[in-house]
């Protein structure tokens, strides 16, 4: 069982340990500037984003579940329709995003509240990576669908390419044209349709003789899909309040001022780098519970989770000791701005609590998205968010201040585990 998790894993945290490194590249770009504001419209603009394409996450997610079970049925004609179905829903979606691009950007830069020059940065960075929408939410779909077939190498070169070539372009637009928060608008454009061409043809070359026989029309068959947006409809719904939780953070951070924003973006740094690496194991849990789940294996569902547990532990203690010891190196790495930097101390011990708590958060996701359990880590999310980490908000900051901001979210992902563990015996093992 282990080489099993490894095996799908690896190449997941492989290719996942590159986003949050590309994150703090075009942190570490923009943090040597000569202005925090830099920070603050990345932050800004990335939160936009968030919202957008984690609201689009469904695709990978769904598609991911749906397509392991059929692989465990051994039906490749039906794998391959469930792509046909994603990448329908997904060109749809991003075509309705780009026609709206001017009332999401203007409602968005509404709600955030951001400094004057903060938004007019972010405001540049969001028109320009607005038309990588169509690469990256069919890059989801395409994602899913490989990790579902228990193939995580092809997901693994994709992000790989797409975030070395993101860092190159940023790297060159940035350094070497001199543009700012717009040079990685762009580089990112730049990167993420090389990426879906790289998805095209790894599944042109490997793939395409899997759904020789299938009739594309039967992708639209009203059943099929009809049970695709009810699964999905819930993780929607999930991936909505994730969303709001993290735009909840962000614009409450920017409400404090431009030090405070440019603080908490940089402390998300640690956040992300573990979620990406812990994600690793969450994809594994996505292929091979759906798997065993679409089998009628019971026993070896059990005991994936077992395993996907003991290792999501295992690592929580090395990642914690590494940011108490290395923490403080790596902020003086993304940024040289001295208020930034002594604006940040006070808040480094919330980077070692994060791998502790989340941990168990992340993996139950992917169980759940394995066996399509959508209604049950629907309800979990819904519990915390309105009963566990608004309540904790608005009941801490008048006390701790920004402190209280990072005990709620720490609170909403413990008590996401918690509430997950207990709804499993019905919603995982079907007790």
């Amino acid at each position: 069982m282990n080489r099993k998790i490894l095996n799908l894993a690896v190449p997941n945290i492989i290719s996942n340990i590159t986003v949050p490194l590309l994150g703090m590249v075009d942190l570490a770009l923009v943090g040597h500037l000569d202005s925090a504001v830099h920070i603050g419209a990345i932050a800004l603009g990335g939160t936009i984003f968030n919202f957008i394409y984690w609201g689009f996450s469904f695709l990978r997610m769904g598609t991911s579940g749906f397509t392991a079970q059929a692989y465990g049925k051994g039906d490749f004609m039906e794998a391959t329709l469930w792509l046909v179905r994603a990448l329908g829903a997904g060109l749809a979606g991003a075509m309705l995003v780009l026609l709206l691009q001017r009332s999401i950007g203007w409602v968005s830069f509404t709600l955030f509240g951001g400094s004057e020059e903060v938004e007019y940065w972010a405001a540049r960075y969001f028109y320009i990576r607005i038309w990588a929408a169509p690469a990256t939410i069919t890059l989801y779909a395409f994602t899913g669908w490989f990790i579902g077939m228990q193939n995580a190498r092809f997901p693994m070169i994709i992000t790989l390419a797409v975030n070395l070539l993101n860092i190159g372009f940023n790297t060159l637009l940035v350094l070497g044209a001199g543009m700012r928060s717009d040079g990685v608008a762009l580089g990112t454009v730049l990167a993420q349709y090389s990426g879906l061409g790289i998805a095209i043809w790894l599944y042109l070359k490997y793939y395409r003789k899997a759904g020789t026989k299938t009739s594309i029309l039967k992708a639209w068959d009203k059943d099929a899909l009809k049970k695709f947006f009810l699964v999905n409809k819930d993780i929607l719904i999930r991936t909505l309040c994730l969303i709001f939780v993290f735009t909840f953070f962000t614009a409450k951070s920017a409400s404090r001022g431009d030090i405070i924003l440019a603080v908490n973006t940089l402390l998300l740094q640690f956040f992300m780098v573990f979620s990406y690496l812990i994600d690793g194991f969450a994809y594994a849990a996505e292929a091979l519970t759906g798997r065993y789940k679409g089998g009628g294996n019971l026993p070896m569902l059990k005991k994936t989770v077992r395993y996907l547990f003991a290792w999501g532990f295992a690592l929580s203690i090395p990642f914690a000791l590494s940011y108490l010891a290395g923490g403080e190196f790596l902020i003086r790495i993304l940024t040289s701005n001295r208020e930034v930097i002594t604006g940040v101390q006070p808040y480094m011990f919330w980077t070692v609590i994060i791998p502790l708590i989340t941990f168990p958060a992340f993996l139950w996701d992917g169980i759940y998205i394995g066996v399509t359990a959508s209604a049950g880590m629907r309800n979990s999310m819904l519990i915390s968010l309105t009963l566990v980490f608004l309540p904790g908000y608005y009941f801490l900051t008048p006390i701790l201040g920004n402190h209280g901001l990072w005990l709620a979210m720490m609170l909403f992902m413990a008590s996401r585990g918690l509430v997950q563990t207990v709804l499993s015996a019905k919603s995982v093992f079907g007790k």
